[in-house]
């Protein structure tokens, strides 16, 4: 257990003042049996004429920010600080108890279940080649076993082992088939590879944005901006969070902020503004993670 202190900061820089248009902005998590939030706080430059707070199709906290038609500006800034205490399931736990039917790898979901886990366990993304196919039956060969929880810590272990990791600032997921042909890619990238090479073997998954903090060992990727993972459903354990990038399992050192179906609907901020196309000089993200353990 730690409490944790969360500072994300997001800068935009415009060459010529512009207006600003409505911005959804996903960096608040809501309070859990894992995750207690003590505070939240939003600090927005220039000042929004409308602050709008509502959960999405996930049920995640989404903030909606709203400026006057007639406000222009050359910089916006938004700081977002959280102040919450972690009660990871990851080491020295994790105990998860699966039901029989979900012990054996590849298994089959509960009919009550699949109305509500159908879309979560259907591919996202083409697979020309059956490149991400292949590369997940190997690896579930590999494993040598048919353990459910041991076949996905291969899995997650897999990828942080065979794929270099490098920050990529643009927006956008690369797909899980050409983050195979590349060799690379970044966290979100990753997250998406496990979610689809599970989801070839009709497991539900979904993808999960928040923040990271380090352990002792100083030696975890991702640190600086947002993170993203994969969390997978097993009958009997419920959600189960595994970060690929690092070889993390159940939540260890995750703080998760929002679940979708596909990393498109959890961009932690987006938005729109008017003016010429070249007036975005740039964008700096930086997150401030500090953890004090309290037992």
């Amino acid at each position: 257990m730690a409490r944790i202190t969360v500072i994300h900061r997001t800068e935009y820089t415009y060459r010529d003042p512009v207006g600003l248009m409505r911005h959804r902005l996903m960096v608040r998590p809501d309070d859990s049996h894992d995750l207690r939030l003590h505070s939240a706080e939003l600090r927005v430059s220039p000042e929004p004429s409308a602050v709008l707070w509502k959960h999405d199709v996930f049920d995640n906290s989404v903030c909606i920010l709203e400026w006057p038609e007639d406000l222009r500006t050359d910089q916006l800034t938004i700081v977002s600080t959280l102040d919450l205490t972690h009660h990871p399931d990851g080491p020295p736990l994790p105990c998860y108890i699966l039901e029989p039917g979900a012990k054996d790898f590849p298994f089959s979901y509960a009919r009550p279940e699949i109305a509500d886990l159908a879309h979560l366990a259907e591919r996202q993304m083409p697979d020309p080649g059956r490149k991400v196919e292949a590369w997940a039956r190997r690896v579930v060969a590999a494993a040598g076993t048919n353990d459910t929880l041991k076949v996905l810590e291969a899995i997650t272990r897999a990828i942080k082992k065979e794929f270099r990791y490098g920050q990529r600032h643009e927006e956008g997921t690369q797909s899980a088939a050409r983050t195979i042909e590349l060799g690379t890619g970044t966290c979100r990238d990753f997250a998406v590879l496990m979610m689809e090479a599970l989801r070839g073997y009709g497991l539900a998954t979904r993808f999960v944005t928040g923040y990271l903090y380090d352990d002792v060992s100083g030696e975890t990727r991702g640190g600086g901006s947002t993170h993203a993972w994969c969390g997978v459903y097993l009958p009997g354990a419920g959600w189960v969070e595994y970060d690929p990038t690092n070889g993390l399992i159940a939540g260890a050192n995750l703080i998760r902020v929002g679940a979708t179906r596909e990393a498109a609907q959890a961009i932690p901020i987006s938005g729109s503004f008017v003016g010429n196309a070249d007036d975005p000089i740039g964008m700096h993200v930086d997150v401030s993670v500090r953890a004090v353990p309290t037992c």
